[in-house]
């Protein structure tokens, strides 16, 4: 790959003319930030361009001048992948202008979304038009199209309805020379040739940069149940899950696994916050079903519980009445993760275990981490179904995160080894940003690391897109 060069005043001054007024400006801080505080970025200049061709001009002249470019979405990973810390400057290109949710087919059960549509925006689009568009994170009222679907993002439904790759018919976006992939098709069958698609999305960036997407839609569940139970241990979690999936089909849309930790984070930094149970349990699970019209959701779930219950895996059931006791019990889930930030943890981890080692990996890991240091508090709460686990490693309690320092890296590699002992990823939904590329390369396949390389030196000869992200 070539040299990279920092753009100077004469090439900012010629991205303005192709651009035009007010889309070459010095990047805000909040664009040389990412949430967690790891990374402090460079930019010579922050591009916004409004439409797919502006994009591309951009690209096509950084392509030129060699020039490097760090597409900006929404601004929420956590993995450093939207920040480059190391010179040259690149250019920011933030995609928030392409912002157009420009088609809803009920048909054909598809959007076609901007890169910078906000999740929450295109989610309400879907439900105008009694669709439901299910992919759910807790960053959803500021993560956007186009970073969901470069970093393959997942959340909550993914049980049921898949990760973004999963909900995404197809792409437009800008190669590494400029050009524009015109792949944007309500097809759900179409095998003609390498899925150039499945290889933009999850690429974080590196391989093109996606400007709008066709999205799957699916029939909006007229009835929605959702109860929040208390468990003995993640093993009788998975086994009750097992049970609820026999009883209730392909209508369990998420079950997620909450340690106590959370709860007493959650109390602690949110006092106002509305939990499920005054005394946490110190293991939970948050169940919700989607069924059709008439369909007894909540009768059903109740009954499936209540059988549970006589077979031991439950211990007690809180079954929402209605959609304020619903919302509240989403509202508890998704703060955990603010929670998480306002008590500040030494290393946070996004991992996915086969489901049905789970608990033989949360003891071990657990007891590892008792060996590096007896007080270390873990916060583990994740997407039980599909296997992945938010497991966060905290200070003792009365002691700061900076007293670990030491300890990070130590911390870190332990729980990615028993990942990896355990078969599992040590990036479920996340990414690898630059965060995690040397656990890339540490735990990754070879003969895949070798492919991946190939094809970014293919499509991005330059090295223009992303530099230093994904792959070193």
């Amino acid at each position: 790959m070539s040299e990279r060069v920092e753009p100077g005043a004469d090439f900012l001054a010629a991205l303005e003319a192709a651009l035009g007024p007010g889309c070459v400006v010095p990047p805000e801080p909040r664009y040389l930030e990412e949430p967690r505080g790891r990374f402090r970025g460079l930019a010579a200049a922050l591009l916004r361009p409004r439409d797919t061709e502006g994009v591309a001009r951009a690209v096509r002249l950084c392509a030129e001048a060699g020039v490097g470019i760090v597409p900006y979405g929404g601004g929420t990973g956590v993995v450093g992948g939207q920040v480059r810390p190391d010179p040259p400057a690149p250019v920011i290109l933030a995609l928030e202008r392409l912002s157009t949710i420009s088609e809803v087919d009920p048909a054909d059960n598809v959007m076609t979304a901007g890169a910078g549509v906000i999740l929450a925006d295109a989610r309400a689009a879907a439900a105008a038009h009694d669709r439901v568009f299910p992919l759910s994170l807790a960053s959803e009222g500021s993560a956007r199209i186009g970073g969901i679907l470069a970093t393959n993002a997942g959340g909550i439904g993914v049980i049921r309805y898949g990760t973004a790759r999963e909900l995404c018919l197809g792409i437009e976006a800008v190669m590494a020379d400029g050009s524009i992939h015109h792949g944007l098709t309500h097809l759900r069958k179409d095998n003609t040739g390498y899925d150039l698609r499945g290889l933009l999305i999850g690429s974080e960036g590196t391989l093109g940069i996606i400007t709008a997407a066709s999205l799957r839609l699916f029939p909006r569940p007229a009835e929605v149940a959702t109860a929040w139970v208390r468990v003995a241990s993640p093993a009788v979690a998975l086994d009750l899950l097992g049970r609820l999936r026999d009883a209730l089909g392909e209508t369990v849309s998420a079950f997620e696994l909450i340690h106590r930790q959370s709860l007493v984070f959650l109390a602690t930094t949110m006092p106002g916050l509305a939990l499920p149970f005054a005394d946490p349990p110190s293991w939970s699970v948050l169940v919700e079903t989607g069924s059709g019209l008439g369909a007894a959701g909540t009768e059903r779930l109740e009954a499936a519980l209540a059988e549970a219950l006589d077979a031991g895996l439950l211990e007690d059931a809180l079954i929402a009445q209605n959609e304020s006791q619903r919302a509240a019990f989403w509202r508890a889930r998704e703060s955990i993760p603010e929670a998480n930030r306002r008590i500040g943890a030494i290393s946070s981890h996004d991992i996915s275990i086969p489901p049905r080692r789970i608990a033989d990996f949360v003891a071990t890991a657990g007891a590892a981490l008792g060996r590096i240091d007896a007080g270390l508090r873990v916060n583990c709460f994740g997407h039980l179904g599909d296997g992945n686990l938010h497991y966060n490693v905290f200070p003792a309690e009365g002691r700061d995160r900076g007293a670990y320092e030491g300890l990070r890296d130590r911390i870190r590699e332990t729980v990615h080894d028993l990942c990896h002992r355990f078969g599992g990823s040590i990036s479920a939904e996340h990414g690898i940003g630059r965060l995690k590329t040397g656990d890339l390369f540490r735990y990754g396949d070879p003969a895949k690391l070798a492919a991946m390389r190939r094809i970014k030196q293919a499509l991005d000869p330059a090295g223009i897109l992303n530099p230093g992200a994904l792959l070193p």
